[in-house]
């Protein structure tokens, strides 16, 4: 039974890293041929906060904000009934000086005798690639500061697994989006180092597993040590995955508008973390010879 089962769990790991390895390729392409869909939050626009009759519903705005502002509009309440915050986007002729902001009270006024405007605000195009620079130094030191926890912790074979798999999550995340075009703002981009995270932690309680019973069993090919260690931590990582969906779930049906596109990165991220700690941060280190030998110590040479 025992035998069969790490058969099973084998065929899983390397069917599931084809898989990972054949997403991989369509995410890359995605992205280069598509890019991301930027939000406001870079690419700059406006934002209006308004008071209006609080029986009109977001649907019933954005059905007479939409064909005037553009199909980026978004409205989100601002706490008490009826007020609420749009977001649109400029026009995209002329300078950012001579854009004129669509009046939006106008508009309002089909859907509401009430209406109020509180206050009118421009994220400048100049603000928003100042965001795009500070995101991308900040995936950068996040990514460079794992690497050197990895290296530290673990052999490069073990260490370099962990690594593809959070290379593997990311972009598979990016390129979902990519391919579907959804916004990416920075709430997705929040998703995104969260999902480091967790996908980080999957990996190393893996890894030290495998660390374990490398050193306690010498004699074992590596192979049946790393379906050792997946089904010594399978139970462990289920649970701690589907308590995580279960949140993100309550997330994604009752946050509305704003926090979509966040659910969605993390429930891509949970899952694809999940399996690529156990295929890929698996997998790796046999395809690159990791051996017991690599974590006993260095032989002393008694001779003087």
């Amino acid at each position: 039974m025992v035998s069969y089962l790490k058969s099973r769990i084998r065929n899983i790991r390397y069917i599931t890293s084809v898989v990972s390895i054949a997403l991989m390729v369509i995410s890359l392409a995605a992205f280069a041929i598509k890019g991301l869909n930027m939000g406001q939050d870079f690419t700059g626009g406006m934002v209006t906060e308004t008071v209006i009759s609080p029986t009109v519903t977001s649907d019933q705005m954005l059905e007479v904000l939409k064909p005037a502002l553009g199909e980026s509009t978004s409205v989100t309440t601002s706490g008490a009934d009826g007020r609420w915050v749009i977001r649109y986007a400029l026009p995209e002729q002329g300078t950012e000086k001579e854009q004129a902001a669509p009046d939006v009270e106008p508009l309002l006024h089909q859907v509401s005798d009430k209406v109020e405007i509180i206050s009118n605000s421009m994220v400048g195009s100049q603000v928003g690639q100042d965001l795009v620079e500070q995101g991308g130094f900040a995936l950068l030191v996040c990514i460079l500061c794992i690497l050197g926890y990895l290296c530290i912790r673990f052999e490069w074979r073990l260490a370099s697994g962990a690594l593809l798999a959070l290379i593997h999550d990311l972009v598979l995340v990016l390129g979902f989006f990519a391919l579907t075009q959804m916004e990416f703002n920075l709430t997705v981009f929040a998703a995104v180092l969260a999902i480091l995270g967790y996908s980080l932690n999957d990996s190393i309680i893996i890894a030290d597993r495998i660390r374990e019973v490398l050193v306690a069993k010498q004699h074992m090919p590596t192979a049946d040590i790393n379906d050792q260690a997946v089904i010594a931590t399978f139970s462990r990582t289920m649970v701690t995955s589907g308590t995580t969906l279960i949140t993100v779930a309550a997330l994604w049906l009752m946050g509305g508008t704003p926090l979509e596109g966040f659910a969605t990165a993390m429930f891509i991220g949970i899952i694809s973390g999940t399996w690529s700690s156990i295929s890929i941060g698996t997998v790796l280190p046999e395809w690159l010879k990791l051996e017991p030998k690599h974590y006993l110590p260095a032989e002393v040479d008694p001779a003087p």
